[in-house]
């Protein structure tokens, strides 16, 4: 598996050269090489860039998460395989019988896993401690469905505690900029091994938009988002623009150390094996060896 996160904002033209990524750029000489099994995400952040179809097609067939910005620097797509997986078709049908129980329960463990990583940030931080304790309350709170809508009440008092009375989500401002950059790339990432593990990324838990290719992305993104959050507020919140260097230092931040099943290991390490052990409580129904929580020591990011 890849292990290096490509940010590549001034290569004009990228082809396939053996099994290596080339990359060029007209107002230079010097050519990069790059392996492509080395590569784990790539992010292409020049809307000018060429990329070739057979490099496409090695890029996907090597399971690599390519993320392809916009004008405005935010990412807009990403490139998946059509087969991500060789038992693909049995494993959609298994998918498509996962009980409501199960996944009830699944999204309420999820859910307790966010707000405890939330509340965790707050306390690492020395914020407002009587929303600390609320959210810990809502923790313990939390249902199967989360049909008291927990979530959603912690996060309203969480992000007013983080970045102030006056925040308010989806604003046009560089926090904003900074979360949807952040989330955006860590949902490219989780999707990259849902689809390897032959998953529609389209069926989720408790996501179900019917327009929304990656519901099931959007479930397992939750106990992870406070790594962006943690980011944010403290590189962005002084901070005007949203810059190059902003987005590469945030990226570098994804791939960084987070606790799973008492070990330490790079997040990528541990999307895999949290997926691995949700689809596992899922499709048996035994808690036994089974961890809903990965835990963000904030200390070492």
């Amino acid at each position: 598996m890849g292990w290096r996160v490509l940010y590549i904002s001034e290569g004009e033209y990228m082809n396939l050269y053996l099994d290596n990524i080339k990359i060029e750029n007209s107002g230079k000489s010097k050519e990069i090489l790059i392996p492509i099994k080395d590569i784990h995400t790539l992010i292409l952040d020049n809307y000018k860039s060429v990329l070739t179809v057979q490099l496409m097609n090695y890029l996907t067939k090597s399971n690599v998460n390519v993320v392809i910005c916009g004008i405005d620097h935010i990412p807009k797509s990403i490139l998946l395989p059509i087969r991500g997986n060789v038992q693909a078709a049995s494993i959609l049908k298994k998918q498509i019988s996962w009980r409501k129980t199960e996944k009830e329960t699944a999204h309420k463990e999820i859910v307790k896993a966010k707000i405890h990583n939330q509340r965790c940030l707050l306390e690492f931080l020395n914020k407002d401690v009587q929303v600390i304790e609320l959210l810990k309350k809502y923790e313990n709170e939390v249902t199967n469905g989360d049909i008291t809508n927990r979530e959603g009440l912690a996060a309203k008092v969480y992000f007013r505690a983080l970045f102030g009375k006056t925040f308010k989500r989806f604003e046009s401002d560089v926090v904003n900029a900074g979360l949807n950059y952040g989330y955006s790339i860590l949902r490219s990432q989780i999707s990259k091994s849902i689809i390897a593990k032959g998953l529609n990324p389209s069926l989720g838990l408790f996501h179900r938009g019917p327009n929304n290719y990656f519901n099931l992305s959007d479930d397992l993104i939750e106990p992870f988002r406070p790594i962006v959050d943690f980011y944010v507020h403290n590189k962005l919140l002084k901070e005007v623009l949203f810059t190059k260097e902003n987005k590469i230092d945030l990226v570098k931040n994804l791939t960084k150390n987070i606790y799973y099943k008492n070990l330490s290991q790079t997040v990528f390490n541990t999307i895999i094996q949290y997926i691995d052990s949700i689809i596992s409580f899922i499709e048996t129904g035994e808690v036994d060896n089974v961890e809903f929580h990965p835990i963000i020591k904030y200390e070492y990011l």
